[in-house]
């Protein structure tokens, strides 16, 4: 049995990624061009099945994991993208997130949407203390969006995890829960769904 989560927005549901959603994934994460600062693009639909089956965890908070969840549109149920939390091995308190949007609804504040529903889970329904994320110095829009979200730059790292035979340098920004809840982005604890379905 697996353990899926379903999380609620405004015009979002955000859901633990399934097996069956690997062509949906596979459409968007497969550009290239797109998605040239990400740490992953599958080459085929079987680069996705093993990460599904593979990279990534069917439980929530486990040290050393990540829970990928998809982005759903409500309006047409339509499986546009991912967002991603990693539980920090040795750091029970703190996690590291990631996103990836289909380039067709780039521009429309979906990203900023379910990123801070996932805050919002982070901070409140699973009490976690500071959540991060690292993003290459060349991809201005990552960034702008980070810091509207209010995150703080606390790290430059010099060629730090490769991407596309590649090793860039990597800025490191920081939320804290404390700094989050004082925003106006009030958290809404009632909007998780927890699923459980067979794998």
């Amino acid at each position: 049995m697996a353990n899926y989560i379903g999380i609620n927005t405004e015009r979002l549901f955000l859901r633990s990624i399934r097996p069956d959603d690997a062509e949906a994934i596979f459409k968007y994460r497969s550009d290239s061009i797109t998605n040239k600062y990400q740490g992953w693009i599958p080459r085929t639909i079987d680069d996705v099945h093993d990460f599904i089956e593979n990279k990534i965890s069917t439980s929530i908070d486990i040290n050393d994991t990540w829970h990928q969840f998809g982005i759903i549109l409500l309006e047409n149920l339509e499986f546009i993208g991912d967002v991603g939390i990693h539980f920090l091995d040795g750091d029970s308190k703190q996690v590291e997130l990631g996103c990836t949007l289909d380039r067709n609804y780039h521009g429309k504040g979906l990203a900023a949407e379910a990123l801070t529903r996932i805050l919002n889970y982070a901070f409140i329904d699973l009490d976690k203390h500071r959540a991060g994320t690292s993003i290459d110095p060349e991809n201005i829009k990552a960034l702008a969006l980070v810091e509207r979200l209010g995150f703080r730059k606390e790290v430059h790292s010099t060629e730090g995890i490769p991407r596309n035979v590649k090793w860039p340098d990597d800025l490191y920004y920081y939320i804290l829960k404390e700094d989050w809840i004082c925003s106006d982005r009030k958290p809404l604890r009632d909007e998780v769904l927890p699923q459980t379905t067979g794998k």
